[in-house]
């Protein structure tokens, strides 16, 4: 299901998941509808912008805690054009899975946009390298040691991807991978001789656990 108050991106998303073999239940162009017909039937995915009629402030915000609150086996993927960084914490919570945001430019990267589409229907966690960046960059975090690169390569990690696989995603090397890889190591004092797996704690320290 869709909700967007954009008809031309509305539409233009309708269209391009239905050519990839999606089956897109509705499409809306506010949250309030969305929500009732969540009452009736429940659709792998909802995808929502964040600022929709009647004020254009927070309906799309609510509308996607009320999800996760009320169906929480129902993926949400969030579009916007901006970084919400209260409605971002508030959304993972405690539970960060099956959960996306990403900023409106990515969907015009149609190969990450239907990743990223997939993985939140398979219950992963999908951030906006942008996102992840300014809400770092907006409170100490324990991460702030990481450059921007850094963290984007931690993030990947976290979804699960090998060092080939992150290499492909960010189109560098898979040796230049390495390097951040064991660049974050260093900066969060996770040293081999340790006798643990360093990636999984990286990746332990990235959720906050």
């Amino acid at each position: 299901m869709l909700a967007e108050d954009s008809a031309l991106l509305r539409e233009g998303v309708r269209s391009l998941l239905t050519d990839e073999g999606h089956d897109v239940v509705a499409a809306y162009g506010s949250a309030e509808p969305l929500l009732a017909r969540l009452e009736a039937e429940r659709p792998d995915v909802v995808v929502l912008d964040v600022r929709m009629p009647p004020t254009h402030t927070d309906e799309g915000v609510r509308a996607a805690v009320q999800v996760r609150e009320r169906w929480p086996e129902v993926g949400i993927l969030v579009l916007s054009q901006y970084v919400e960084r209260e409605f971002t914490r508030v959304l993972l919570g405690d539970e960060a899975h099956g959960v996306g945001y990403l900023l409106k430019d990515r969907v015009m990267r149609v190969d990450d946009f239907l990743d990223a589409l997939g993985r939140v229907a398979a219950g992963g966690l999908v951030l906006d390298p942008e996102v992840v960046g300014q809400l770092f960059r907006s409170t100490p975090h324990p991460l702030g040691v990481l450059s921007d690169r850094e963290r984007e390569v931690l993030g990947l990690m976290a979804e699960g991807r090998t060092n080939a696989g992150i290499a492909a995603a960010l189109y560098v090397s898979v040796s230049a991978v390495e390097k951040h890889a064991n660049a974050i190591f260093d900066k969060l004092g996770l040293h081999a001789e340790d006798g643990y797996n360093r990636r999984v704690l990286a990746i332990l320290r990235y959720l906050g656990v």
